[in-house]
């Protein structure tokens, strides 16, 4: 009988020590902060950026103006030593991606790169004087004008109405 109640006392521990565990992780899961909603992104000031790109560039270098305040600037680069490589990201309004990149780079190599494996469609879009190309299939859909000396492209996440906007949004100074 000795050897019984060893086991209930080790079981009953147990079960004590369990349910000990458990109200510890919910008095800490109460009182400890948590924030479930997206974090806050970033704005990033690329005005030097691309004074500096448009001193610098080989060709007229595009940023969007008069995008509403809703669209949030993350990352900026200029690449002079690289193609005269120009990249600008936003944060769009519902929480896409849209990027505008512009290089003198081969524009086939440089499409598969900015868009991330797109491949061209037979669809294209009138945005002002221009005429843009839209790719598909990669991470990234995408709307390109290649032109003489440089290739554009507005390419993300976003939806095709998104993509538009910024490239109608694009002046080059």
């Amino acid at each position: 009988m000795a050897g019984s109640n060893g086991k209930q006392k080790t079981v009953r521990d147990m079960v004590l020590s369990l349910g000990l565990i458990s109200l510890a992780a919910g008095v800490i899961y109460v009182f400890v902060p948590h924030d479930d909603s997206e974090p806050d992104v970033r704005r990033v000031d690329y005005r030097v950026e691309l004074l500096t790109a448009r001193r610098a560039a080989s060709y007229p270098v595009a940023a969007p103006e008069g995008l509403p305040d809703t669209w949030k600037a993350t990352s900026v680069r200029f690449q002079g030593d690289q193609f005269d490589a120009w990249h600008l990201g936003f944060h769009a309004p519902d929480g896409d991606y849209v990027q505008v990149e512009q290089s003198t780079q081969k524009p086939s190599a440089f499409i598969e790169e900015a868009t991330q494996g797109g491949e061209e469609s037979k669809t294209t879009r009138q945005i002002g004087d221009r005429t843009w190309t839209r790719y598909t299939g990669g991470r990234y859909d995408a709307l390109v004008l290649t032109e003489k000396d440089s290739t554009t492209v507005v390419a993300g996440t976003g939806s095709l109405e998104q993509l538009t906007e910024m490239a109608r949004a694009l002046k080059t100074e």
